[in-house]
């Protein structure tokens, strides 16, 4: 069965003022249509065809780039959008709360790390809290890999990812990716990262 476009639990307009309706739309209906469209023209007739896109991904090295950079695509966006939330979530609690203080010592000191992997990956690509091994690591990656991928330098289970290319944040902020991925900060869908996270 082919992947299709994930729909979105709320509307275009709902991340407001954080991420603007029209960067939403093009990003949902132009961007990650076109991973999946892509994807699965990569995979139709192909030992791929019928595997879950967990399964595709783990695999990664020995598939096409075009298999590498669309899987990828369809999968980071689907965790994108889930991860996210019109007004964001409470700060995490239980279980969440205490790992993450546990590896990074606070909130606050978890926040530096991610924001700061987000701001200094170079070109496009993603910031990521990774499940790895039963620890919490913040990691990022280039163009649309993630750490389900065996070719990641941190391999894991994504539990929280940033889109920092700039077709996420270009028409209102421009150039201005710090200020993007702290506006993300207000839409954290922390209840799940914490549904991710008990796994």
């Amino acid at each position: 069965m082919a992947f299709e476009l994930p729909k979105l639990g709320y509307d275009y307009t709902a991340l407001e003022p954080h991420i603007d309706a029209r960067t939403m739309e093009i990003h949902h209906t132009k961007h990650h249509a076109g991973y999946t469209n892509n994807l699965n023209n990569a995979i139709v007739s192909t030992a791929l065809e019928g595997k879950s896109i967990e399964e595709i991904l783990k695999g990664t090295s020995g598939h096409s780039t075009a298999v590498r950079n669309n899987g990828g695509g369809y999968y980071n966006h689907d965790l994108y959008w889930k991860v996210i939330a019109p007004g964001g979530s409470p700060k995490p609690e239980g279980v969440l709360q205490d790992a993450l203080n546990e590896y990074f010592g606070s909130l606050e000191n978890f926040r530096e790390a991610f924001v700061q992997a987000a701001v200094t990956r170079f070109g496009s690509g993603w910031a990521w809290l990774v499940l790895q091994d039963k620890k919490l690591v913040v990691s990022s990656t280039p163009n649309q890999d993630n750490p389900l991928m065996d070719v990641a330098e941190v391999q894991g289970v994504p539990l929280l990812g940033i889109d920092v290319w700039e077709h996420a944040y270009y028409l209102k902020y421009q150039n201005r990716r710090p200020d993007y991925v702290n506006a993300f900060w207000n839409l954290i869908n922390w209840d799940e990262v914490a549904r991710r996270f008990k796994g």
